[in-house]
Order: structure tokens, then C-alpha cells, then sequence
């Protein structure tokens, strides 16, 4: 007891001695590309980074610039390739575009420091505590070719202190107004195409959170119950072609996306993944003149609408296994193709300083085992789940922001598989992180997890967990 006392108050001093050296930096004058390009504060686009505001929404889907009077507020100017002439004189002639006018290259780095409760030494060794353990270390670039054409590049160049599990994030090319050529109103047809995020409801690579939402995670594997073995997980980038589109005010969306289905793997079958997305944003503005605004402005500068969005999502795909027979050597079982989908819904809140949004998943995998013979196969129990999350957060100062979220997965194959305790397997993640600066931030997160066992005796445990961040964008 007096141990776990003394390692409470080194905790709590180290913490301390974080916020002192934090608050004592001086103010950083390097800042990200954006930033540069206009010369604006993060805060102008983010509430919390990388989290977007609504006037980083629309900054985003215009393209990376801003939605009205762009050229007034570039204090860089873009590079022309080309000249008016070269337009007219098309196709006889390059179609002119441009280039930024520095190398638009950013970098974001993020360390942790975790506090572990006391694992069974039947589970393996685990230190109660790692101080700072580096997260990641990313470049980014963004911009755009001009007017309609944008592009999107972040590589994680090391990983865990160690370059292990680095490599590219989301790099695409989009072309944005495809609608216009055919009349339609603005934006109303966009075009995407690299590796990149799916249109998730809820962004998991640019998430505020020190840890990934679980559902996001889940991959439907049967084990001893079956042949399933489907690696898709929603937040992992996808390489593939999308299109999608927000015509007018945006408060209406739509995606259509066709993807290998291997995460950012290379392709394992020939067909692909089909993924589709819309919702609907009702702003609740009360003057009808802010509410058609792009953002609304507080006392302390931007801040979001107050709104509500509602949005459903559907992924199809076909999981191929034992593809020359490399599941069941020395058989004659055919190729599996085992069709999945995954099916959900989501809403997102907004009302000054507080939001709330969450996200509902059902995940169905078709499972097949072989019959006695080993000569064919025959249907088995599916594999399903459910799961999703919820968070609220509420900025008690523009600086420092409050959050409580609830994550759970239901997965009655993931139980019999020795996965947890119980079918259920939720966790609670209280937290609070402070803008230092509006490019520097401390963070701080419990996580109450759930049970899962640690020998073939019945005895379960729960690796609760407290974790700190470091992050800073530059």
C-alpha cells in the first residue's frame, strides 16, 4: 500500500513538473503549413487538434482553402504553371495550374507516458509505468494545384521510438466540382483517389483521443469456430477510388468508395469493397444571417454552429481464403468466399462549448467450416458483433477541454475464443487536455477496461491504465 502511495505521488509530481515546463515555453513562431500560408492561428481551423471546427470543415472540403475570398487571406501566393493563354488554347496546350508557393511540409510528434495496474506475473512481465514512450513522429503535406485539384500526403517516419509499423497514413490526389461540368450545383460530385481514410463518421487517424476507438479495431475471426479469418478494421486507411459530395451549404454528404478491402495492405483478391456514406446536418442557429454563414464568432473568435448531424454507413465486401489451397494443404477444398458486411448509423451535436456525437456498428461475417470428408465445405455459425462509442467534450476554457468516453464491442466469438470474460467488452475513458499553446497540448486519459484472462484457470484481470500525452505540430 505504501509502495502504490509513493508511485501516486511521482506520478503526480511529474505531472506537475509537466504543466511547469509547458507553461514556460516560450510562444513557438513555427507553425504549420497552413498557418504559414495564411498566417493564422491553428485555432482558426481547430478547437483541439487535429479535431476540425466548422470552418476547418469547410476549409477542407473546398479544396484546402478558404471558403470565401481565398485570395485576400493567402498571404503566400502559389507558383503559376501556365498562363491564361494556356487555358483558352486547351487541349492544344498543358491546362495551367499552380503550385504552393513554399514547400507546404508540416510535422506533428507525440509522446506518452503511461501508468499500468499491477499485471499477473502469469501474464508476463509488464513495468507499472514507461516514461514518455515515443508515439510518433509524422510529416505532413497538403495543398493544392489550384482551384478544383488538392492533394493530401502524412507518412509516420518512425513509430514507438523505433521506425517498426511506420510508413504512409493517407496519400491521395482529389478533384473537387466535377458536377459543374454538367450543371449540378457546387460540389455536388468529387473525386478521390490514393490510400486513404474512409469517410467515417468519426475520423480515427485525426482523432483528439491517445487511444483508437475499439469498434474501429474489431476484426471478425472465427478461430476454433470456423474458417473466417477477415482482417478488415474501419480505421485503417483503405487504398482505392472515391467519390462523394456536398452540394450547397454541405450539410448534406454522400461517399461512394470502392476499395481492395485489405486495409493499406496490397490487394488479396481480385473484387473489390464497396463502402457507402450520407448524412444530414440540421443547423440550429437562431439568426437565420449567422446560420448561413460558414462559421459563427464568438466573443474569443471562430467557434462551431450549434447543430445536429445524423448519418448512416454501409460496407460490403468478399473475404477470399484458402486460395490454392493454402488453408488445407493436401485437400481438395475450393476457394472461400466468405461475403461480410458491416452496417451502422451515427449522430454528432454541437452547442457552444459542448459536443457529443457517437457512433453504432454491426459487423456479420459469413463462416463456413469443412464437412467430415474434408471434400467441401459447409455453412457455420457467423460471425457477429456489435459495438460503437460515444464521447462528450466540453471546453472549460478555449485551452482545456473536458472529455468522457464510452467504448464497447459485443462479440460472442471473440468470448469463446479466450478474447475476454465476458461477451461485452467495454471501457470508460475520462480525460482532460490543455492547449498550452494553440500548436502545443497536454493530454490525460483513464481507461477502466475489461476483463481478460491470463491462464486457462478461470482467472481474469483488468488492465486498467492511466496514459499522459505530449503533442506538438510545427
Amino acid at each position: 500500500m505504501k509502495r502504490e502511495k509513493m508511485s501516486l505521488i511521482l506520478v503526480t509530481s511529474l505531472i506537475g513538473l509537466l504543466l511547469w515546463i509547458a507553461g514556460s515555453t516560450p510562444k513557438a513562431s513555427a507553425i504549420p503549413a497552413f498557418s504559414r500560408k495564411y498566417q493564422t492561428s491553428c485555432t482558426t481551423c481547430h478547437n483541439d487538434y487535429p479535431e476540425l471546427n466548422d470552418f476547418g470543415e469547410a476549409f477542407k472540403k473546398n479544396g484546402f482553402k478558404f471558403p470565401k475570398d481565398d485570395d485576400v487571406f493567402v498571404k503566400e501566393p502559389p507558383v503559376l504553371l501556365g498562363a491564361k493563354a494556356q487555358k483558352e488554347a486547351f487541349p492544344k496546350a498543358v491546362y495551367p495550374g499552380e503550385i504552393p508557393g513554399s514547400v507546404p511540409i508540416a510535422f506533428r510528434y507525440s509522446g506518452n507516458f503511461t501508468y499500468n495496474s499491477k499485471q499477473p506475473l502469469s501474464a508476463g512481465f509488464l513495468p507499472r509505468t514507461d516514461l514518455f514512450v515515443p508515439n510518433t513522429f509524422t510529416i505532413i503535406g497538403a495543398g493544392s494545384f489550384g482551384p478544383t485539384l488538392s492533394f493530401w500526403v502524412d507518412n509516420d517516419i518512425s513509430s514507438n521510438g523505433q521506425n517498426a509499423a511506420a510508413g504512409l497514413g493517407d496519400g491521395y490526389l482529389k478533384v473537387n466540382d466535377l458536377g459543374h461540368y454538367i450543371g449540378l450545383p457546387k460540389d455536388t460530385i468529387n473525386l478521390r483517389m490514393g490510400q486513404f481514410e474512409l469517410d467515417l463518421p468519426i475520423t480515427q487517424a485525426r482523432t483528439i483521443n491517445l487511444t483508437p476507438y475499439d469498434v474501429y479495431s474489431q476484426a471478425s475471426i472465427a478461430g476454433l469456430q470456423g474458417t473466417t479469418n477477415n482482417p478488415l478494421a474501419f480505421g485503417i486507411p483503405q487504398r482505392g477510388i472515391e467519390l462523394g459530395g456536398y452540394p450547397n451549404d454541405g450539410n448534406f454528404t454522400w461517399s461512394l468508395a470502392f476499395v481492395n478491402g485489405s486495409n493499406n495492405a496490397p490487394a488479396m483478391r481480385n473484387y473489390k469493397d464497396i463502402y457507402v456514406r450520407v448524412s444530414q446536418r440540421f443547423n440550429l442557429e437562431r439568426d437565420p444571417s449567422v446560420r448561413k454563414e460558414v462559421q459563427a464568432a464568438g466573443p474569443t473568435g471562430p467557434r462551431d454552429h450549434t447543430s445536429i448531424r445524423f448519418g448512416a454507413f454501409y460496407y460490403y465486401g468478399r473475404n477470399a481464403l484458402n486460395i490454392g489451397g493454402s488453408l488445407f494443404p493436401g485437400t481438395s477444398l475450393p476457394t472461400i468466399h466468405e461475403p461480410f458486411y458491416r452496417v451502422g448509423g451515427d449522430f454528432r451535436f454541437k452547442y457552444r462549448q459542448f459536443e457529443w456525437y457517437g457512433v453504432g456498428m454491426y459487423g456479420h461475417d459469413t463462416n463456413v467450416v469443412p464437412n467430415t470428408t474434408n471434400t467441401a465445405f459447409r455453412p457455420g455459425p457467423p460471425v457477429t458483433f456489435t459495438g460503437g462509442f460515444t464521447e462528450a467534450e466540453y471546453w472549460i476554457y478555449p485551452w482545456m477541454i473536458a472529455l468522457m468516453r464510452y467504448d464497447f464491442v459485443n462479440s460472442p466469438t471473440d468470448m469463446i475464443n479466450g478474447v475476454s470474460r465476458n461477451a461485452t467488452r467495454n471501457r470508460f475513458s475520462p480525460g482532460v487536455q490543455m492547449l498550452v499553446r494553440a500548436n502545443v497540448k497536454v493530454a490525460f486519459e483513464y481507461q477502466h477496461r475489461w476483463e481478460q484472462p491470463f491462464d486457462g484457470a478461470g482467472e481474469f484481470f483488468r488492465p486498467n491504465g492511466f496514459v499522459s500525452g505530449i503533442d506538438f505540430v510545427f
